[in-house]
């Protein structure tokens, strides 16, 4: 690894969220579980800093960073338009061949060309403050060396889809402050998966974990193509306090070419569980230990392996976990704006009327 490298690539073992500067929300955050016991599956972070290099050398002839700072996020088409040739400079821009080659190293330490998840892992996304959950790229199942660098690109050009820009425009996050890592994790063959939260989503109540799932890679319940199976888990006693089991007419599967394909659920499967209770049971308690390490309420994503062998007689894997924003954001808002005085409303409405009054006069 050379000088100019050597700050390119962090494994999660490595990392925790005090890293997030370099690997971005989603990276620390998979470093952070790794450091709590957590069982994630092995990956590297390609960081900020290899990002910052490769983009410098880009922004140097077209003023990428000019150009989004000057746009109006209400302006659509403008926006799309620029962006647009943004997302397609940074795709056809190949790294540095010393940055490649520290990338490509990196994957074959994971295994011989096994499949991996490649996803964007912003500087600013998954905080308290702010989630940028879906304004990004993933690229699941990529396999060998040129899907990885391909991959790796395209989580670099996400950065620039217009509802992320249009986002962090509109929260007035300075765009010199803002960077992409890019997550490079092995791939879970997922019997099931999906996300489960350590408060209700709809009510806001804390006392219940909210599990969701469906079969094979989580991928179709994130493009909403299956509604999954949703379970309702009592935090303190683990008693499953409801379920609604929705069928599930399709699922996600690995492609051997790489990438993934959509293939019909046989019907007797599609009207059963995904989950059975000892594995609900088994993800609230993984729930209830993750929301008690980071102190807040947790929007985590799972998955069930085929074959658990491997994974410490553990078959739950969790493949993310970030800060719950929409019942936060709520919490912090006050209800009102409170007067000074209890009757200071009353005062202010007479006080007006008498101004009126004496103009009449």
């Amino acid at each position: 690894m050379t000088q100019d490298t050597q700050n390119s690539i962090l494994w999660f073992k490595d990392l925790s969220l005090a890293d997030r500067p370099l690997v971005g929300g989603k990276g620390g955050s998979l470093g952070e579980l790794c450091s709590a016991g957590i069982n994630v599956p092995n990956g590297y972070v390609i960081t900020t800093e290899a990002f910052k290099a490769y983009l410098d050398i880009i922004d140097a002839e077209y003023g990428i960073r000019q150009k989004i700072v000057a746009l109006d996020p209400d302006d659509v088409t403008t926006l799309n338009s620029v962006t647009s040739d943004m997302r397609a400079l940074v795709e056809k821009s190949p790294p540095p061949e010393s940055l490649a080659q520290v990338i490509t190293d990196a994957y074959r330490g994971l295994g011989d060309n096994i499949p991996v998840a490649v996803r964007s892992s912003a500087t600013s996304e998954d905080s308290e403050e702010a989630s940028f959950a879906g304004l990004q790229d993933t690229y699941l199942w990529q396999k060998g060396e040129a899907q990885l660098l391909d991959a790796v690109r395209r989580c670099w050009a996400s950065l620039y889809n217009p509802e992320s820009v249009a986002y962090r425009l509109r929260l007035n996050i300075p765009e010199e402050d803002l960077a992409m890592a890019v997550v490079v994790q092995t791939m879970v063959n997922s019997r099931c998966s999906g996300v489960m939260f350590t408060r209700s989503p709809t009510s806001g109540d804390k006392s219940v974990v909210t599990i969701e799932g469906s079969w094979g890679l989580g991928s179709s319940i994130v493009s909403g193509e299956v509604t999954p199976d949703k379970f309702v888990v009592n935090k303190i006693t683990s008693e499953i306090t409801g379920k609604n089991i929705a069928p599930k007419a399709i699922e996600h599967l690995p492609d051997e070419k790489g990438g993934i394909i959509e293939r019909p659920v046989e019907e007797e499967r599609q009207v059963i569980s995904c989950l059975s209770n000892e594995e609900i049971r088994e993800l609230t308690e993984i729930a209830r230990r993750v929301e008690k390490h980071y102190g807040c309420a947790q929007d985590i994503e799972w998955a069930i392996s085929h074959d658990s062998a491997g994974n410490e007689n553990n078959s739950v894997l969790l493949l993310q976990s970030r800060p719950e924003t929409v019942w936060a954001t709520k919490d912090k808002a006050p209800v009102a704006k409170p007067a000074a005085k209890a009757y200071d409303h009353i005062f202010n409405v007479m006080g007006s009327q008498l101004i009126k009054d004496n103009k009449s006069k």
